[in-house]
């Protein structure tokens, strides 16, 4: 019965491993055409990317900042940014801003969120998400109305418009403190 056992347990090891092996190279070139393609619609074109990671300011996981050039001049920088807050759990979104720090789009990257409610961050579902363009973060209240914020609540979805909203405050908040920042001193980007 033992040997059995072993048998069984052996197989199934051999199984899994040899069906990881075979999809971890397709599923990480997924990730990563999603990540490019999510860059690519909110910064304006590029021709060149550098990334870098910075750690918010309130703490938890680095931010992902792309600076994105056309012929060696700074376009817009894309920041993978996250929250916690979500109804269902973790939201990423890239966010792009202008080296002024004026957002040119969001997109979400992922989420977990309510089918017909929560899901309208996403831009084929919903133009909820277009209210951020153009916002100057540091005179607009990234926080929806019902918090005295600028931004309008997802009906029936405010949890997930709070917690899309604390995604973006959070980029921009990484953003100033160590590009914006930086950019006052140096009088030019970080990179």
């Amino acid at each position: 019965m033992v040997l059995s056992l072993f048998l069984v347990t052996a197989v199934a090891s051999f199984t899994l491993a040899t069906i990881y092996n075979l999809t971890a190279e397709p599923i990480a070139q997924a990730r990563e055409a999603k990540r490019q393609f999510a860059i690519s619609q909110v910064v304006p074109e590029f021709d060149r990317l550098e990334s870098r990671n910075f750690l918010p300011p309130d703490g938890g996981d680095s931010l992902e900042f792309n600076f994105a050039y056309k012929n060696n001049e700074l376009v817009g920088i894309a920041v993978n940014t996250w929250t916690n807050r979500g109804y269902s759990g973790r939201i990423t979104a890239m966010v792009g801003f202008n080296t002024d720090g004026t957002i040119i789009d969001v997109v979400h990257l992922q989420h977990a969120e309510t089918p017909g409610l929560g899901d309208k961050i996403e831009k084929g579902k919903s133009d909820w998400s277009d209210q951020f363009r153009g916002i100057d973060p540091e005179t607009t209240a990234i926080r929806v109305k019902k918090d005295n914020g600028d931004i309008d609540a997802i009906t029936a979805a405010t949890i997930t418009a709070r917690a899309y909203c604390d995604a973006v405050q959070r980029a921009y908040d990484t953003f100033a403190s160590h590009v914006l920042s930086q950019t006052k001193q140096d009088g030019g980007p970080a990179l």
